[in-house]
């Protein structure tokens, strides 16, 4: 396991920078506020970083807060979480989040460009929302600070910090993106792609999940703004950035020790008893476009369909964590996931099996991890996604059973999850195939794939993770001795983007 020593020198704060605090805010009729925390996978990606190292975390706290309120609120979460918020109206916060985030840069960064509808009043939402952040960390940075900045809702933040932070502090500056980041052909497609390219640019670091999401974003450095490239680095305005990879985990101790709780103990041995001489193979994702939830529940009808003789001995859970319902992309998703769920488990269901169970709602941790840990496989066919932590969590749920995971090729985790079966989501014969191989492994050949995938996950941990880009924000910015010596190493020149075949 990585250590648990601090990395940072005493001198140096740590100040964290996402759309939203670590931090569930609801507020009374009264004006009296009560706090939980936040979930999602910045939340379980940093947990283990919080550990070993102490962060102040800057983020919108989800819902529009009162001029005379604010002063006691951010004392709250001041002396409860180390956490400032950046206070947003109602209205600024739906155009930035919804009109621009999440529906323009969200699609595109999963290449479903189809569903973009650009719009000029949502960007100069997202400007100055990234503004108002970029303010709200100024007040607060001093010299020496490392500043680590989330996600595509704040792909302005660099350019903006920079411009507002006081003349002469020395402050470091990364960005990690969790989601992928597109081919350039796909990203040339952004009306504003100058900009936020730029925006990112003015980091000293910028990190990503996988070498594909780093190259891609490396090369539209080099197309779109004609900026040169090395294999990890950019030039821009005469100052090196550093492009690098770090892929996210999860804190496995917290699932393994949670397992072990009595009450979840419990569930599992009712989870059991309820399914008894059946195999389950289970699927959690948030119901939206880019899960590819359809496709998974059309090759799971092949599978029945091919495997009569498996009718009435296999189930699949699906889990699906409502997101967005108010936007018609997502309530015609819903529909014809309906309809396909009514479709097979009419087709194939009786008095005493139903094929699919299907949950269109959040389940607690507890219940979460029952399911994971009496399940045979987990199914992920998402047609994108950064990385996923759903795969992550099933391995460490799997201690005893050693189930099959079935992971889309699309999906970061699949270039480190190495004992996984790959399957690529639009040949849904290729996704029933593997069901069929999940369901019918030999139990020798289970534990094999189980251990490569549970040795990755132990060890990269969200921790590691957080450790290895603070350490290289660190370095970043800085000549190593053999450089101001020597000059350059001759075979980390620019790069050729358009003709670059993948070798060095």
């Amino acid at each position: 396991m990585p250590s648990s020593k601090p990395l940072m020198k005493p001198i140096s704060r740590l100040l964290l920078v996402s759309n939203r605090l670590p931090v569930s805010i609801k507020r009374s009729e009264a004006g009296t506020y009560t706090f939980s925390q936040g979930s999602g996978g910045l939340v379980t990606g940093l947990s283990g970083l919080s550990q070993s190292t102490e962060f102040k975390w800057y983020g919108w706290p989800g819902l529009e807060i009162p001029e005379a309120e604010a002063s006691s609120l951010s004392s709250q979460l001041k002396d409860g979480y180390n956490a400032v918020p950046v206070f947003l109206d109602e209205g600024l916060a739906d155009r930035y989040y919804n009109g621009f985030a999440n529906s323009i840069l969200w699609p595109l960064v999963h290449y479903h460009p189809g569903e973009i509808t650009f719009s000029e009043d949502a960007w100069q939402a997202y400007k100055e929302a990234n503004r108002l952040f970029a303010k709200t960390v100024a007040r607060d940075a001093r010299d020496g600070d490392l500043v680590w900045i989330h996600d595509f809702h704040l792909m302005l933040l660099p350019a903006m910090l920079r411009e507002e932070l006081a003349p002469g502090l020395n402050i470091k500056i990364g960005f990690f993106l969790h989601t992928p980041f597109p081919s350039s052909e796909i990203y040339r497609i952004l009306p504003v792609r100058n900009d936020i390219l730029e925006g990112v640019l003015h980091s000293d670091l910028v990190g990503f999940h996988t070498n594909d999401y780093a190259r891609h974003f490396l090369s539209s450095c080099s197309i779109v703004l004609g900026l040169p490239t090395t294999i990890g680095t950019v030039t821009f305005r005469n100052k090196t950035v550093n492009v690098g990879t770090f892929p996210i985990g999860i804190q496995p101790e917290h699932f393994t020790e949670t397992l072990a709780t009595d009450h979840v103990q419990g569930r599992i041995a009712t989870l059991e008893q309820e399914f008894k001489g059946r195999k389950i193979m289970i699927g959690v994702d948030r119901l939206d476009y880019v899960k590819g939830i359809p496709q998974k529940l059309r090759a799971f009808e092949i599978f029945l369909t091919s495997h009569p003789e498996l009718v009435g001995s296999v189930i699949l859970v699906q889990l699906a964590v409502p997101t967005r319902g108010e936007v018609e992309e997502y309530q015609n998703l819903r529909a014809l996931v309906n309809e396909l769920i009514g479709r097979i488990n009419g087709n194939f269901g009786t008095v005493e099996y139903t094929p699919i169970h299907f949950m269109h709602k959040s389940v607690d941790f507890e219940e979460l991890l029952a399911l994971y840990a009496v399940s045979d496989a987990c199914i992920v066919t998402s047609t994108r996604d950064g990385m996923n932590l759903v795969s992550f969590e099933y391995v460490a749920c799997q201690q005893k059973r050693h189930g099959s995971m079935i992971l889309s090729e699309f999906v970061g985790s699949a270039q480190h999850l190495t004992g996984s079966i790959i399957v690529n989501p639009w040949n849904v014969h290729d996704v029933a195939r593997a069901m069929y191989q999940a369901c019918t492994m030999e139990e020798e050949e289970q534990a094999r794939r189980f251990e490569q995938m549970n040795g990755y996950v132990q060890t990269r941990t969200s921790a590691f993770w957080g450790k290895s880009f603070v350490t290289e924000l660190i370095k970043a910015g800085d000549r190593p001795e053999w450089l101001r010596l020597l000059g350059p190493d001759p075979s980390s020149g620019p790069i050729d983007w358009k003709s670059f075949d993948g070798s060095v």
